[in-house]
């Protein structure tokens, strides 16, 4: 174990001894935690988990979930605190980056998990005098729907599924996705067509 764990973690100083601004503080919390110093990662986290908690809520709207985020991203300081550039930008824009990348991958993650529910919903509940050939024509109309949309970008699968998943209006979207509302309308609107033109295609084909 790193002898400097017990350690208090060192505050830069001035010429006349008074402690420096708060982004030189935060960065000496940085270079004593890369040290394995525990104590000036508990500094870092006390002072700065406010903007990284309240970032992860206004994405994902979810304590529970903006809590984990939080946890998850002092873990990643603490592994890579050695990795930060002051000269790339602010402790608190590094900070920024990792909760709004570990939010949003979270709530992809919990969009995809939806959308394979929703669909598993779709293919097994039972419709009242389905016949055998229906069931396969229907099963048969799902694969070609989601064949069609894994061949949209990310960005605009994405934005469809919470559309039409979630039933998100557009604005909430954007909101959700950190994104212009003109952006998430021109995604919807051009993955609408490429899927019309996807599905017509696999239509025509089949018959």
């Amino acid at each position: 174990m790193n002898a400097s764990k017990g350690s208090s973690p060192s505050v830069p100083l001035d010429r006349a001894g008074v402690p420096a601004t708060r982004e030189e503080q935060w960065r000496g919390y940085l270079r004593d935690a890369a040290a394995g110093n525990t104590r000036a990662l508990a500094s870092l986290y006390d002072e700065t988990c406010s903007l990284v908690y309240g970032i992860a809520l206004r994405i994902l709207r979810n304590e529970a979930d903006a809590e984990e985020i939080t946890s998850d991203v002092y873990s990643q300081v603490w592994r890579n605190a050695s990795s930060f550039d002051g000269t790339r930008g602010s402790v608190n824009a590094w900070l920024t980056m990792l909760a709004r990348s570990r939010s949003i991958d979270r709530l992809r993650s919990r969009a995809r998990a939806r959308k394979e529910e929703t669909l598993d919903l779709a293919v097994n509940v039972p419709c009242a005098g389905e016949t055998p050939e229906r069931a396969s024509w229907l099963g048969q109309q799902r694969s070609i729907v989601r064949r069609a949309l894994e061949t949209l970008s990310p960005e605009q699968r994405e934005a469809i599924e919470l559309a039409y998943f979630s039933g998100l209006t557009q604005t909430e979207l954007a909101e959700r996705l950190q994104q212009p509302l003109g952006t998430i309308k021109t995604r919807i609107r051009l993955g609408m067509i490429k899927l019309r033109e996807r599905l017509q295609y696999a239509s025509e084909a089949a018959q």
